[in-house]
């Protein structure tokens, strides 16, 4: 377990750990217990009930929050011809076939998001080893294998979230930033909440969603009340 700082300590001694908190009282929590110079991550993390060992219990997908990360995107587009102006249109920040695909096998890997035309995979295949592990190779159940290159960067752009379940069959995602709104880091969460219950695999018996935790990128975590948040969500 690594030490942790004098104000991380601090802070800890804020939270109850043996309460379980609504999203207001631990978003309060969290903007209570920052200590960091920067404007922080808000970000959520919650246990499943699947065993992602099986296929037909994987979580993965996407939601576009309402009101963005506040972070900037730099998005990769592979295509050509048509789509290739599209994307550049659209707002990409790096588009092509070939020349990119040369780059990332020298070692570039300077973009947080990538799409790719369905007819591109092929070409794309050839750095699946390279972008697969770094969550970057694009994937047709997110939105980023596709025609419509337009709207995939336009959405990313704007803050278009990925989520996917881990090997200990956890999931985690930043929902904006301490600097935004208590209206707004709410309409995200429950966004976001909102995805992940509809994404809920149909081969699984029992409890889905375990515990959600509420944190900054700093800050000690804060557990919620499961039940009462999902009851909350209107779905």
């Amino acid at each position: 377990m690594p030490k942790r700082g004098k104000k991380y300590q601090e802070a800890i001694k804020l939270v109850d750990r043996t309460a379980r908190y609504t999203f207001d009282e631990a978003l309060a929590l969290v903007r209570q217990m920052s200590y960091a110079g920067f404007d922080e991550t808000v970000e959520v993390a919650m246990k499943l009930g699947v065993d992602p060992r099986y296929p037909d219990q994987q979580v993965r997908g996407s939601v576009l929050l309402p009101h963005g990360t506040g972070k900037t995107v730099r998005v990769l587009v592979f295509a050509k011809g048509e789509k290739e102006k599209e994307a550049k249109e659209a707002g990409a920040d790096y588009v092509g076939g070939e020349d990119l695909i040369k780059k990332i096998q020298e070692g570039w890997l300077e973009f947080d998001k990538a799409v790719a035309t369905p007819d591109m995979m092929g070409l794309v295949g050839k750095v699946g080893k390279i972008l697969g592990p770094r969550g970057l190779m694009p994937n047709p159940k997110v939105g980023t294998v596709t025609f419509e290159v337009a709207k995939a960067v336009q959405e990313l752009k704007k803050g278009r979230v990925e989520f996917r379940v881990d090997r200990t069959g956890a999931l985690h995602a930043g929902i904006g930033k301490l600097s935004f709104t208590d209206d707004q880091l709410r309409e995200n969460f429950f966004a976001f909440l909102e995805a992940v219950v509809r994404a809920k695999p149909q081969a699984l018996k029992g409890t889905y969603i375990r515990s959600i935790t509420l944190s900054s990128t700093m800050s000690p975590g804060v557990k919620l009340n499961v039940t009462q948040t999902l009851n909350e969500l209107k779905v």
